[in-house]
C-alpha cells in the first residue's frame, strides 16, 4: 500500500462483522499499523479471541436485535472520545424469510438497519475527528438487484435468498451516497470480491463449507485478499478520492442501476430507515 496509508497512531477504528473473514483480517491490519481498532462480532468466543490476538477491545452485538446495535453504540461511545472510522461490515444471507424481533425482515435489518442505525447514534462523535469517515461493505450482487420498499421489510410473501441480499447491497450503496449528501460526512462503500467466509454459511446442501475448503480456490478469494480494500479506504488520508464513491475492490465503479444514483429514491430509503430504527440524523 501506499505511505499514505500506513499511520493509523491515534486514530480509533469501529469494525463490525470482525469475527471472522475480512472483517477479522482488516481489524487486525488496522490494528497493526497502529489504530485502536474496536472488534465487533455477534459470536463470543470468535470475537474475544480475534480481539484477544490483536490486542484490541471487543464488543458483542447481533444485528438481528436493534437494542444490540443501541447497546453496542452506548459501549462505544463511553469507551472511546474519539472515533475516526466506522466499517459496516456486518452482514449475512438467509434462505428463509425471516422476521426479527424489532418486526423487520431479517437480511434488511441485519445488512443495512443495524448499520444505519449504529451509524447515526456515533455520527456527532465521528463529525469531531479529522478525516473521519464510514466505510460500507456492499457486494457487486447489488448490480442485480431492484429494492422495492413496499416489499422489502415485508413479513411474508415471495422471497429469495439472493434477490433479498442483492437489494440490501444495492442499500449500502444508496446509503453511502445519501449519507454525504446529508451528513457531510465522508462515506465509501466497495464489494470485497468473491470472498470465501461464513457469509455463505447458511446456504443449503454445504455450499457454505465448499467455498472455504480448497476445492473453491480457484472460484473464491480468501479473507487475507477480501480485506485488502476495506484496509485501503479505512486508511488513505486522500478522502476525496473515496468520497461517496462505490469501488469493486480497488477500482471505482459508477453505479450500474438506476436506483443507486436516484435521488429521489434515497430519500424514500431513508425515510423508511429513520422510521423502522427511530434515530434522526440532524444535518
Amino acid at each position: 500500500m501506499a505511505v499514505q496509508d500506513q499511520d493509523l497512531q491515534g486514530r480509533t477504528i469501529v469494525v463490525t462483522g470482525a469475527s471472522s473473514g475480512i472483517g477479522a483480517v482488516g481489524a487486525a491490519r488496522l490494528a497493526a499499523r497502529g489504530a485502536t481498532v474496536a472488534v465487533v462480532g455477534r459470536d463470543p468466543e470468535r470475537t474475544a479471541r480475534v480481539a484477544e490476538e490483536i490486542g484490541a477491545a471487543h464488543f458483542l452485538a447481533d444485528f438481528g436485535r436493534l437494542d444490540d446495535v443501541r447497546k453496542l453504540a452506548d459501549q462505544l461511545l463511553g469507551r472511546f472520545p474519539q472515533i475516526d472510522v466506522l466499517v459496516n461490515n456486518a452482514g449475512g444471507s438467509w434462505p428463509d424469510r425471516a422476521v426479527t424481533v424489532d418486526g423487520n425482515e431479517r437480511t434488511f435489518q441485519v445488512n443495512h438497519l443495524g448499520g444505519f442505525l449504529l451509524t447515526g447514534l456515533l455520527l456527532d462523535r465521528l463529525r469531531q475527528a479529522p478525516r473521519a469517515r464510514v466505510i460500507n461493505t456492499s457486494s457487486l450482487t447489488y448490480r442485480t438487484a431492484k429494492l422495492n420498499l413496499d416489499t422489502v421489510n415485508a413479513p411474508s410473501g415471495s422471497f429469495s435468498m439472493l434477490g433479498a441480499y442483492a437489494a440490501t447491497k444495492l442499500a449500502n450503496i444508496v446509503f453511502t451516497r445519501e449519507l454525504v449528501r446529508r451528513t457531510g460526512l465522508v462515506s465509501a462503500a466497495f464489494h470485497p470480491g468473491a470472498v470465501a467466509t461464513n457469509v455463505y454459511d447458511n446456504i443449503p446442501f454445504g455450499i457454505g463449507a465448499f467455498i472455504r475448503s480448497p476445492l473453491a480456490r480457484p472460484f473464491f478469494i480468501r479473507p487475507a485478499q477480501g480485506a485488502e480494500p476495506l484496509v485501503h479506504l479505512a486508511a488513505t488520508r486522500d478522502v476525496e478520492a473515496i468520497d461517496g464513491k462505490y469501488f469493486h475492490r480497488f477500482k471505482e465503479e459508477s453505479p450500474s442501476v438506476k436506483q443507486a444514483v436516484d435521488p429521489v429514491f434515497a430519500a424514500q430509503l431513508w425515510e423508511l430507515s429513520e422510521q423502522l430504527t427511530g434515530v434522526s440524523y440532524q444535518r
